[in-house]
């Protein structure tokens, strides 16, 4: 549930900038949808809302959602000001390359990980499967920040916005499918020993 939830502001950015061009009144006021700008104030109001949503459900604030919110505001806010749509078609791989090289980093700084601190408390998993999952995750991290640039510079602007939509849908889910099918084995062992 909460990583679908997580999609609500690529949605809401989706689907309106599919409103481009459409015009809405309220009481003698009148607005135009313009494209990338409008979904993009509405993708940091939506970020921004996420991360209220999940500390008033949660008590506490998710570092990444934290991280994310940042990026978005501060590409999205250089957007709007300078009206330069580059800046939120590059935040994707800003933002994914620096995961990448944290997790990368983590494999040679500590005992342990990104991957074996966030869920070693959850999962217990042999060491080389806790480095195939944190490689795993760093390498979904650098295809994605680089695919972003593909689509962003190799095709117009409404098939990068679909694309952000989709592939954030499609990469979660491969991803996901990955983790399960790396630690599944190892979660059966772990159910015989605790029995």
């Amino acid at each position: 549930m909460k990583q679908l939830a997580e999609f609500v502001p690529i949605a809401l950015f989706f689907i309106v900038y599919q409103l481009k061009g459409e015009s809405i009144s309220l009481g003698g006021w009148e607005y135009t949808f313009d494209g990338i700008f409008t979904a993009t104030g509405v993708l940091m109001v939506a970020t921004l809302l996420q991360v209220v949503i999940t500390y008033a459900i949660t008590r506490e604030f998710e570092k990444r959602l934290l991280w994310l919110l940042l990026a978005v505001v501060v590409f999205g806010g250089a957007t709007l000001v300078f009206r330069n749509q580059m800046f939120i078609q590059w935040k994707p791989t800003i933002f994914n390359w620096v995961l990448a090289i944290a997790f990368g980093a983590s494999q040679f700084i500590g005992d342990k990980n990104l991957m074996e601190r966030t869920l070693g408390s959850q999962i217990h998993l042999p060491k080389p499967v806790w480095n195939r999952l944190n490689i795993l995750w760093v390498s979904n991290f650098a295809i994605v920040g680089a695919l972003n640039l593909v689509v962003a510079y190799g095709f117009n602007e409404e098939t990068w916005v679909s694309y952000k939509l989709y592939s954030a849908i499609g990469f979660t889910l491969l991803l996901t499918i990955l983790t399960a099918l790396l630690i599944s084995p190892h979660l059966k062992e772990e159910q015989l020993t605790d029995k």
